[in-house]
């Protein structure tokens, strides 16, 4: 089964789904994934003052996450970093429909479109968009996912409010998303942040204990076509 995760920045991918990822790989599944943003010119009040080092430095990590946790390749657009708003929006579509019309997924994996950060919305509407139920299409599910320090920041004050209603059990790759946060350097946080390692096991262990699970991810199922 061809599976797509589409994530607003380098690291998205890794806290929402991480351990989904590293799950579905080992199972056999084709997984790719799509970041859409550069992730890096946010940190300056002028875009262009970001270093190419560090912009090609973060792309290389991406990349090496993508392969420790098992895809078979990581995309990347560099939009600009929590600019996604000074984008059209059907340009960020077509790039999503590209990669959809290339791999052709049953299911898509996006951000939570209920974030504080504004890439992160635009993400998930650009997703809906690209996958709207055509006859013929491909996509048969479309889920969401939190990403640490975004979702829960947003204090559910954002439509729409996250509400998990699938979890995937990742007790067995937990330990692999924790360890594939940290190759992303400067991106990860000491605890008590939320992209702390321990807040990700921490958070982990709350969504398993919800499902039944020793660990989990959880998801919100925005479309599920059977």
């Amino acid at each position: 089964m061809n599976v797509l995760i589409v994530a607003a920045h380098p690291d998205d991918e890794v806290l929402g789904c991480g351990g989904t990822i590293a799950r579905l790989a080992a199972e056999g599944n084709r997984v790719s994934i799509l970041i859409l943003g550069e992730g890096v010119s946010s940190r300056h009040e002028n875009p262009t003052d970001a270093d190419p080092a560090l912009l090609k430095k973060l792309h290389a990590q991406a990349e090496s996450v993508g392969k420790f946790l098992g895809a078979q390749d990581v995309s990347l657009t560099k939009l600009p970093d929590n600019r996604f708003d000074t984008v059209p929006l059907l340009d960020i579509i077509k790039i999503v429909e590209t990669k959809i019309e290339t791999i052709k997924p049953a299911i898509v994996y996006t951000q939570h479109g209920g974030d504080l950060n504004i890439d992160h919305a635009l993400t998930f509407r650009a997703v809906l968009t690209a996958t709207r139920p055509m006859k013929g299409g491909c996509v048969k599910r479309v889920l969401g996912f939190e990403a640490s320090s975004s979702s829960e920041w947003a204090f559910q004050k954002f439509s729409p409010v996250f509400r998990a209603n699938a979890f995937m059990d990742i007790g067995a790759t937990l330990d692999k998303k924790i360890k594939a946060m940290s190759m992303y350097d400067g991106e990860e946080r000491p605890f008590p942040h939320p992209r702390s390692p321990e807040a990700i096991r921490a958070k982990a262990l709350a969504c398993g204990s919800v499902a039944g699970l020793s660990a989990a991810e959880a998801f919100e199922i925005i479309r599920d076509m059977q």
